[in-house]
């Protein structure tokens, strides 16, 4: 088996036994992404997408969470540029790649961290794990699910999660199509290795062309939406004195006290 771990100091682990990688979230306790780690994503991403061997790919967070999403101090208005590109361009890679990607997803899958799973192409979840887009709890929202969400589990529950920043169960994830599979704790690894073993049996020439015919009419979509998607947050959403509040509250550690512009 070929194997290689990013250094110590590393946001994530990358373990390679063909056709299967596995990128593994390593930033203790949650898996926080920060621009680092979606550096190294990035990378990550590229290398296994230049490797012929490679059909399936698992994505998964170490310790107690998948991730409870973007760094909040990757929001001031000196970072958020960079944070946007860097972020999207990992989530462009995930779905433009000709792999088939799996997220298993356990303890908390929130903001960012869900935006990340649910581009994926199977997502297995605990059925404990905590889903959500709390973003306008900072004053912010989440592009990616803006732009994609609906698609998922319709407009209506869609724009109930963005606006409310309500957490849900990996079951809730589940019924509304966030997930495949809402499995016991205990069962997430081996609900996601029996898929594994079972792609392996499938052509992986088959699966790629597939996969870009699934996404053929999405994508277009997809691509302007989030371009939109960022216009807004960085000439808008940046500009109003409430997120700019909301981000430092939440650094302080204390209540927002919103303005109303």
């Amino acid at each position: 088996m070929a194997t290689f771990v990013e250094s110590e100091l590393a946001r994530l682990s990358v373990d390679i036994s063909a056709p299967v990688a596995r990128i593994v979230l390593r930033h203790a306790p949650l898996n926080i992404i920060d621009i680092p780690m979606m550096d190294q994503l990035a990378h990550a991403l590229a290398e296994v997408e230049a490797r012929s061997d490679i059909s399936v790919v698992v994505l998964r967070g170490d310790g107690k969470a998948f991730s409870a999403g973007v760094e909040v101090a990757a929001h001031t208005p000196d970072k958020v540029e960079e944070m946007l590109n860097n972020f999207h361009a990992v989530v462009r890679g995930l779905i433009a790649t000709k792999k088939v990607t799996i997220a298993a997803v356990h303890g908390n899958c929130l903001g960012g961290g869900a935006e990340l799973a649910m581009v994926c192409d199977i997502v297995y979840t605990s059925a404990t794990a905590k889903w959500g887009f709390p973003e306008i709890k900072l004053g912010c929202f989440p592009p990616v699910a803006c732009t994609a969400l609906a698609a998922l589990v319709g407009q209506k529950r869609g724009s109930e999660l963005i606006l409310s920043g309500r957490t849900i169960t990996g079951i809730e994830a589940e019924e509304m199509g966030l997930a495949n599979h809402a499995v016991q704790d205990e069962k997430l690894v081996e609900s996601v290795e029996n898929a594994v073993r079972e792609l392996r049996t499938l052509s992986p020439a088959a699966l790629a062309v597939t996969k870009k015919a699934i996404y053929a009419w999405d994508a277009m979509h997809f691509d302007k939406g989030l371009a939109r998607a960022e216009k807004i947050y960085l000439e808008e959403l940046m500009k109003i004195t409430d997120t700019q509040e909301g981000i430092r509250a939440f650094m302080e550690k204390r209540e927002p006290r919103w303005a109303g512009k």
